[in-house]
């Protein structure tokens, strides 16, 4: 089995780069004369995806203007937030909405996702439906970040994300999960981590490690150094 559709979120103020992003919308900030969209779109292109949900609502037509000069060999929808911003989990609800299928990976842009990532990827998917999950969840651990300021989401072990005090891994910004996560939940604005802490309670959220440098825009001062890097 193979996951055909890829959803990238796309619809956030992007506070934590102000003033850059108010007037440019983070997923079409450049770095290496890239945007981090477009770095996350050849990602998909190369892991062999067919379709691609992008939510918007922050300066949302310039993100529009972008996919349509660019014209990305991958068939790309852009799907709306609507009048108010539905945060993770809603901004995800509302994309499989519009789609057939049951499994999606998500991605985050704000990660520096490169070919280093397609293999991991990969084996991610395979490690999925080989063990008929509903969630998986790329990780990394805190000692790869090239932001040494980020504090860790969870415990790790034998593939199950833990919370616990040793919270040596941080979530990456690319998931696997299936539609049904979502049975009982409505288009509203809620995180995605309402349904991640659900997972934890029953000790079913997964976990795989990526074993890549983790470059991550966390925040003004981050994007500057990743420029001068």
């Amino acid at each position: 089995m193979k996951i055909e559709t890829a959803l990238i979120l796309c619809a956030g103020l992007g506070k934590r780069l102000n003033p850059l992003t108010l007037k440019t919308p983070k997923p079409l900030l450049k770095l290496k004369d890239i945007t981090i969209l477009e770095n996350c779109i050849n990602t998909a292109v190369k892991l062999d995806l067919k379709k691609i949900f992008l939510n918007t609502f922050h300066l949302k037509n310039q993100i529009s203007n972008f996919l349509k000069d660019k014209n990305f060999l991958i068939d790309i929808e852009i799907v709306d937030d609507g009048k108010e911003i539905l945060n993770t989990g809603g901004g995800i609800l509302n994309m499989i909405s519009n789609s057939q299928d049951s499994d999606y990976l998500i991605f985050n842009p704000d990660t520096l996702w490169d070919e280093n990532y397609v293999h991991e990827i990969n084996k991610m998917q395979n490690f999925y439906f080989s063990k008929n999950l509903n969630n998986i969840l790329l990780i990394v651990n805190k000692d790869l970040s090239f932001d040494k300021s980020l504090e860790g989401d969870f415990g790790f072990r034998d593939n199950l994300l833990i919370k616990d005090s040793n919270k040596n891994f941080i979530y990456i910004g690319c998931q696997i999960l299936n539609k049904k996560l979502f049975k009982g939940y409505n288009v509203k604005n809620f995180s995605i981590s309402e349904i991640w802490n659900e997972l934890l309670k029953q000790n079913q959220l997964y976990g795989f490690e990526s074993l890549n440098k983790f470059y991550h825009l966390t925040n003004l001062e981050t994007f500057k150094r990743l420029k001068d890097r």
